[in-house]
């Protein structure tokens, strides 16, 4: 399995303080779509009320899509399409996203913007888990006869997603870790250590199998 790194963590310390500022990485007792408890959270849809937040991750992301070998990028609706977007004008790569479903009226399109079939295109979202809504995400990108190797998404959860995409066949490009954030807020004694060990237990014990 290849998983590509994003660029020197080091550098994007400013970045995750950031993060953690607007927050987009909280810590407490948040209750997740598959009904675990967890002892953060993370929430990339407020970046989009912060112009400088998602002017900086545009330009890591565009990045990371620049050692894919890809004509254009495909953004997740919703919480990865600002994100694509703001990748899309960094790196001036050509955008399209998948519909959640197909149009019944005007062009019927399931797939938006221009492409042609054979096109190999980077799958963008903002953070990955289990892998399991990536897989939805590429499927109608492949039945419109489009080419899926590489995700670039933001923040990996370190929860079994970049095994499963892997067994899949793609390889998952991730600006940031979990743990990257974790370290980066610890050292900047912006979160209690004792925050910080529970994350780090409840990612360890919470990874999904491939």
């Amino acid at each position: 399995m290849t998983v590509a790194s994003g660029p020197d963590v080091a550098a994007l310390g400013p970045l995750i303080r950031r993060l953690h500022a607007i927050g987009a990485v909280r810590f407490g007792e948040f209750t997740l779509k598959s009904g675990i408890q967890s002892p953060f959270y993370i929430d990339l849809r407020v970046v989009i009320s912060h112009p400088d937040v998602l002017r900086q991750i545009g330009a890591v992301m565009a990045s990371a899509v620049r050692r894919c070998e890809a004509r254009r990028i495909a953004g997740i609706p919703y919480a990865g399409l600002p994100l694509a977007v703001a990748t899309s004008l960094a790196g001036d790569f050509p955008l399209i996203y998948p519909r959640s479903a197909e149009k019944t009226y005007g062009t019927k399109r399931r797939i938006e913007g221009a492409f042609e079939r054979g096109d190999r295109v980077v799958v963008i979202d903002d953070i990955v888990t289990d892998g399991a809504s990536k897989l939805e995400a590429i499927e109608p990108l492949e039945e419109a006869g489009l080419v899926v190797r590489d995700l670039v998404v933001l923040i990996d959860r370190e929860q079994g997603g970049r095994e499963r995409l892997a067994a899949r066949g793609y390889t998952l490009h991730a600006v940031l870790t979990i743990t990257s954030c974790l370290d980066e807020l610890e050292r900047a004694g912006l979160v209690e250590a004792a925050l910080v060990t529970r994350a780090r237990a409840f990612v360890a014990d919470t990874r999904f199998a491939p």
